[in-house]
């Protein structure tokens, strides 16, 4: 179950969307709780955050072992130097987001002393020893890296919408797991 030119396998696909739309329900989710009061129903969505946030990171490790196995994907059609160059750096910074934010998210939860739950089971204990650091370092990258994140999901859906209807090379339908030919085929 190779990916080819033309076509993505389903593994390929199913990661893509899974991640794409954790991440940004994830990110919404977290812009909605940061301007809510302090109060147990807070306490109870962080709950859910986090579990959500480990599971994406454990999906976003396989995704990355995936997409090592299977090379980064060709694009379909030819583009300026410096698209080329911003695509792949979204692609990098969001492959980087996929990880680091769960991963930024765990350490201010256990620098706070706080135990690992994942929908009510314990992974790890609450220690109530707080690091300061972790916490802190944590909070800043989960932070900045939401927002750095935000910007380059919006750049890389408007970089698929173009390829896909601008370009028309079926960036889009490749990702949507169809077969599809490129546009130096179609000449």
């Amino acid at each position: 179950m190779k990916d080819t030119f033309e076509k993505f396998s389903s593994i390929t696909v199913g990661f893509h969307w899974i991640i794409a739309i954790a991440v940004i329900g994830m990110l919404a989710f977290g812009i909605y709780m940061e301007d809510l009061p302090d109060s147990p129903e807070k306490g109870d969505l962080y709950g859910i955050h986090i579990s959500i946030g480990v599971i994406v990171l454990v999906v976003a490790s396989l995704r990355i072992t995936w997409r090592i196995i299977n090379k980064f994907p060709i694009p379909l059609s030819t583009m300026p130097k410096w698209q080329e160059r911003i695509a792949k750096l979204a692609h990098w910074v969001l492959i980087i987001g996929t990880v680091m934010m769960p991963i930024s998210g765990l350490m201010m939860n256990l620098g706070g002393g706080r135990s690992l739950n994942i929908f009510g089971y314990e992974l790890i204990a609450e220690s109530g020893i707080e690091n300061e650091f972790l916490s802190g370092f944590g909070h800043t990258v989960h932070e900045f890296g939401g927002k750095l994140l935000i910007i380059f999901v919006v750049l890389h859906v408007i970089g698929a919408i173009k390829h896909q209807f601008i370009d028309k090379d079926g960036t889009i339908s490749r990702m949507a797991g169809k077969r599809v030919i490129s546009n130096s085929d179609k000449l």
